[in-house]
């Protein structure tokens, strides 16, 4: 029997390694019973409430909330990476008419590929880490610029080019709508933005961790994430909350479309969660987000809301089942213009900062992941029939 045999023999697995830890990091963590997580050593909720995207950035890179002066430098330097390489502009046309209905999301996972061909991108295991963060930072700077070009060119318009002199989340907006957005929107999406950059080992993010520890190029690292990021057990549920509330449709029909559904074992999509065992915390602060802007819409997802913990609470006692980021997220990506099928794409181009993060301190151990598997098909491995 081999070491692993031996290994695989003793140890009991959890389902999907839940609960199973394989590294330290000093990026953030998540504490489900509590409610809470952080990036670095801040809350991410207060940095949401308080920060712009660019100073969270900085902290997940570079390890630190930057001052003035360099919070002013970290922006120059990223504003300057948004624009394409000339090959990977002149290719997006024949992405986006390839992608189809799979939409900009699938269209940049070959996108990226092309970003670090064109931009010369070489193993994270050959390059020092200052090398390392300029790729990161390039990649992740030209995440949005990518995203909103296959949106507009999937519809027959042009491509909104960067602006230097505007914010992450303001320059968003602007290259995907083509008008310079309001404020009130910009500081929603921004809080939306950071809120989502970080949530500890989930799927893309282990997935950009384990290609990282190949040695693999930023790009390749960044294009797994998104492949992993693109099922819809990960990142696909901001549309489908809101198509519940669309199904559900007045108020007078919540009790019964709740219980109709929950009786026949259906999932509200939009509520409970793989980690938090409390409220989420994204929940509460996209729910206050939405809020400010009020109106008909926010106050029908309150009230359902309220009325699906109320009915889940009935019917399956003993277990809390909450709003997660989706739900809300999904009212206020609406409220702030953005079309259904770019709500996971946004969703990326705030996570692109987390994995760059993970990727950085993956490239650190020079170790291989690469974990056992237990089998257990026919018995011991028998003469080949002649």
């Amino acid at each position: 029997m081999s070491v692993n045999e031996a290994v695989a023999a003793r140890v009991e697995v959890p389902r999907g390694l839940a609960g199973v830890v394989v590294t330290d990091t000093r990026i953030g963590d998540v504490r489900g019973a509590e409610g809470f997580y952080h990036y670095r050593q801040y809350s991410a909720v207060d940095l949401a409430r308080s920060r712009g995207f660019e100073d969270v950035w900085h902290l997940l890179v570079h390890g630190d909330l930057p001052d003035a002066e360099r919070a002013a430098r970290f922006s120059a330097e990223t504003t300057a990476l948004r624009s394409l390489p000339d090959e990977v502009r002149a290719a997006l046309p024949a992405v986006a008419a390839a992608g189809g209905r799979s939409g900009p999301l699938a269209g940049m996972r070959t996108a990226l590929s092309l970003l670090g061909a064109a931009k010369g991108f070489r193993p994270v295991y050959d390059i020092d880490a200052d090398r390392r963060r300029q790729d990161t930072l390039a990649a992740t700077a030209a995440v949005p610029t990518l995203l909103t070009a296959l949106y507009r060119l999937g519809r027959g318009l042009q491509p909104v080019e960067p602006r230097e002199d505007l914010p992450y989340a303001a320059n968003y907006l602007y290259m995907l709508t083509g008008a310079e957005p309001a404020a009130e929107r910009v500081r929603a999406i921004e809080q939306y933005l950071i809120s989502t950059i970080d949530h500890g080992f989930n799927a893309s993010t282990f997935t950009a961790r384990v290609i990282a520890s190949t040695g693999a190029d930023v790009a390749a690292c960044l294009a797994g994430a998104v492949a992993a990021l693109s099922g819809p057990l990960h990142g696909g549920a901001p549309s489908r909350a809101l198509d519940t509330l669309d199904a559900i449709g007045t108020p007078e029909r919540i009790d019964d479309w709740v219980r109709e559904h929950v009786r026949a074992g259906e999932r509200i999509m939009g509520f409970g969660h793989a980690v938090y065992r409390t409220e989420d915390p994204r929940s509460r602060l996209l729910r206050e987000v939405a809020q400010r802007f009020g109106g008909p819409r926010v106050d029908f997802a309150v009230e359902v809301e309220r009325r699906v913990e109320a009915i889940l609470a009935e019917l399956k006692p003993g277990r809390a089942l909450h709003t997660n980021v989706e739900y809300y997220a999904g009212v206020v990506m609406e409220l702030c213009g953005i079309p259904r099928e770019m709500f996971t794409p946004t969703f990326a181009a705030a996570r692109a900062v987390g994995w760059s993060a993970n990727i950085l301190e993956q490239a650190e151990d020079p170790k291989i992941i690469r974990p056992s598997a237990r089998y257990v098909g026919e018995g011991a491995p028998a003469a080949v029939p002649a």
